[in-house]
């Protein structure tokens, strides 16, 4: 019976997202595998790990200057590798993981995960499992992500790939394999065309950060006559009863969603997502066919997730709910003349499957792994 163990850490649902997806994927294509998912930092820490998630949080939306200036430390130096002796109980809680699942292969969805393994295993020690590193940003990559040891460097498209070969890493580690979406993505039908004669076009807002400002954005798009609007507001539930206020004082319709399964079917159906650069919703978009307007983008990690959309045509920028607004109507303007070139961009990143072909890969990694059963 296969063993794998899955990485993942809850700062930035990017890697959650990754860790799930491939889980899933993996119980589909071997039932009888053993598949774990752990964090391990949350897991040794608990209530103090989860604070530390909750000042993250603040810093990249209230002080995203600072956050720029960690992300550029933990680049140029080996900050991270170093202070790791400082966790010692997440060190024992991966070892006691390892002692108990044996696993013929370790995947890390964050790079403390993988500076956590350099310690239990020294440089030259070998390993008895394979070891292999999804990352969940594109261009924009952080040392921090390379530098620790892995067999495989798995990137989500063939520009990041070309990033961390810039870096020196041995081209023959970096793959291209795409992010693993959810593995619905390759089934649902896909809105790849411009609406019918007399039909809106079908806008989906994720409202998955600046709360604050939802209802001014939402307030904009609901006086745009020829579109049709729908809101996520996860768990605020206080946000949907405002929006949900907000269009019917102004006699539009709005659909509102708290947190929803749902997700991937609205993104599939909308022909515009309106959502921040986060690393899993970037890759879901693709996925989706959908084109973004991108109003958030947190320094550092997202920097490379926005630029993927912009430089390849496959998204905008907009942050203030004017600027939103105008995008919105200047890209379904003349029949769509730029969401048309926009989808093009799109499908030529769209990798529905990729959680499927990298569960094959991995599990083609376990056959390779040397750990005693």
């Amino acid at each position: 019976m296969k063993s794998v163990l899955i990485l993942t850490a809850s700062f930035g649902e990017g890697h959650n997202a990754a860790a799930r997806n491939l889980r899933e994927a993996l119980q589909t294509a071997a039932p009888d595998a053993n598949v774990v998912m752990s964090d391990v930092f949350l897991e040794a820490y608990g209530w103090v790990n989860k604070l530390t998630m909750r000042g993250y949080l603040a810093v990249i939306n209230h002080a995203p200057w600072l956050w720029q200036g960690i992300f550029d430390l933990l680049d140029r130096t080996t900050l991270l590798e170093s202070h790791m002796v400082l966790y010692g109980a997440a060190e024992k809680r991966l070892a006691a993981l390892i002692a108990e699942h044996r696993p013929d292969a370790i995947i890390s969805v964050y790079p403390g995960c993988n500076c956590l393994l350099d310690r239990l295993y020294k440089p030259g020690q070998k390993r008895p499992f394979r070891t292999l590193t999804i990352i969940t940003d594109s261009l924009t990559v952080n040392g921090a992500w390379y530098r620790p040891y892995s067999d495989y460097l798995l990137v989500a498209n063939e520009a990041t790939a070309e990033k961390v070969r810039e870096a020196k890493v041995d081209p023959k580690r970096v793959l291209v394999t795409g992010f693993p979406v959810p593995r619905c993505f390759a089934r649902i039908p896909k809105t790849d065309t411009p609406p019918a004669s007399g039909q809106p076009w079908q806008v989906l807002y994720v409202i998955n950060s600046g709360h604050h400002l939802a209802p001014g954005i939402v307030s904009q798009l609901l006086d745009i006559p020829n579109i049709s609007l729908t809101a996520t507001v996860g768990r605020d539930e206080n946000l949907g009863k405002r929006l949900t206020e907000l269009a019917a004082e102004k006699n539009r319709p709005l659909a509102v969603y708290g947190w929803t399964p749902e997700l991937p079917r609205l993104m599939a159906e909308s022909h515009l997502l309106i959502s921040k650069a986060g690393g899993a919703t970037v890759q879901e978009a693709l996925a989706a066919l959908t084109p973004m307007i991108i109003t958030q983008i947190v320094p550092g990690q997202e920097e490379g997730n926005a630029r993927l959309l912009i430089e390849s045509g496959a998204g905008i920028f907009a942050s203030s709910a004017e600027e939103i607004a105008a995008a919105v109507k200047d890209i379904f303007q003349n029949d769509g003349a730029l969401w048309q070139y926009q989808i093009g961009a799109v499908t030529e990143l769209s990798r529905p499957e990729a959680a499927d072909h990298l569960a094959d890969f991995v599990l083609a990694q376990c056959s390779l792994s040397e750990a005693p059963r």
